[in-house]
């Protein structure tokens, strides 16, 4: 083959090739979910998952060690104060029950006797004296053991519900192990866990609100009940407790609630939901929409701690901006998007 075809063959070729990386198709806008920056978008209030808990919960247990015989409640069971939980076996305490009382008797024979005695003369003051103090510590013997003897048998301190079984029967439990968890169930209230960077903001919150996942739309007003001095040694978050002095019955304990906390004006922190941001080398960034050419640029932001499915932004934003907060994984530098 001659140069010149060569060569005009080779031309013919870059030419198509080059056509064809031309004429093909430019990819579509990608469809995303934008946030406007501006005065809505400024947090008025934080939200904490929580769980519904009683305020007073005991933790009921045996005052000496056995054998559970028997149990007669379930979780869930409604108890009296008084009321018979549980019993362990007691042939071990009525037999030092009864050997104290024995002893007592024997003890109070002796010292009427002796009384006798010392009226005629027969013995002196201290011997008397001696066997006083024996009926005495006997006496106080044989009303320990009867106490002992009681003890076998678990009762509710108050009345409430039945939280938790902890010990079934044929078990063997030591003194002040827990057997059962009774709640009372009239004044409840919502535990959640607070970061560390809100601690501050819910002590200065102006009013609490909360609801129920399984009642949306319902709302009860709280208020700060106890909040722990300490950060927690695995999550380090604080405990807070949030009272619900107007919860009734739709609220039962163990329900998932969320707790918003209503914060002062001065609170400008903006807030956006975790997919809205994107790493780039350890640094947190959004993508910005420019509205003229609905392209999207990286914007480096500063972050100010998590607040549930969230993140707070201290800096980086301003009014007016749209921010993408769906689909930013998927997106590249100067891509076009689609606003819904």
């Amino acid at each position: 083959m001659r140069p010149g075809t060569v060569a005009a063959a080779l031309l013919a070729a870059l030419t198509a090739a080059a056509c064809s990386k031309a004429e093909a198709p430019a990819q579509p806008p990608r469809t995303v979910r934008v946030l406007k920056i501006d005065g809505e978008a400024v947090v008025q209030g934080l939200t904490f998952p929580g769980e519904v808990r009683a305020r007073y919960e005991s933790r009921l247990g045996f005052r000496l060690g056995g054998k559970i015989v028997e149990r007669r409640v379930d979780v869930g069971d409604r108890v009296r104060r008084g009321q018979v939980l549980a019993r362990i076996d007691a042939q071990d305490a009525a037999l030092n029950a009864a050997q104290a009382e024995a002893n007592r008797a024997l003890a109070d024979a002796e010292a009427k006797r002796y009384r006798e005695l010392r009226e005629k003369n027969f013995v002196s003051q201290a011997v008397l004296d001696a066997k006083e103090t024996a009926l005495k510590t006997a006496a106080a013997q044989a009303g320990v053991a009867k106490n002992q003897a009681a003890y076998t048998t678990l009762v509710a301190d108050r009345d409430g519900v039945v939280t938790a079984v902890e010990a079934e029967s044929g078990q063997v439990v030591s003194a002040g192990q827990t057997v059962l968890r009774v709640a009372e169930g009239r004044e409840k209230e919502i535990v959640i866990a607070v970061p560390e960077s809100d601690v501050e903001t819910l002590r200065g919150a102006e009013a609490f609100e909360v609801g129920l996942s399984s009642q949306p739309g319902r709302s009860w007003a709280g208020r700060l009940r106890e909040l722990s001095p300490s950060a927690d040694a695995a999550t380090r978050t604080f405990t807070a407790r949030i009272g619900v002095p107007e919860a009734d019955a739709s609220m039962r304990l163990g329900m998932s609630a969320g707790v918003r906390v209503k914060v002062s004006q001065r609170d400008t922190a903006l807030r956006l939901p975790l997919s809205a941001f994107v790493t780039r080398n350890e640094q947190p960034n959004v993508w910005v929409v420019d509205p003229a050419t609905t392209t999207v640029k990286l914007t480096k932001v500063e972050t100010a701690g998590i607040v549930g499915n969230e993140l707070r932004v201290k800096s980086g934003l301003a009014a007016g901006m749209l921010v993408v907060t769906a689909g930013a994984n998927l997106l590249a530098e100067g891509q076009k998007v689609r606003l819904p």
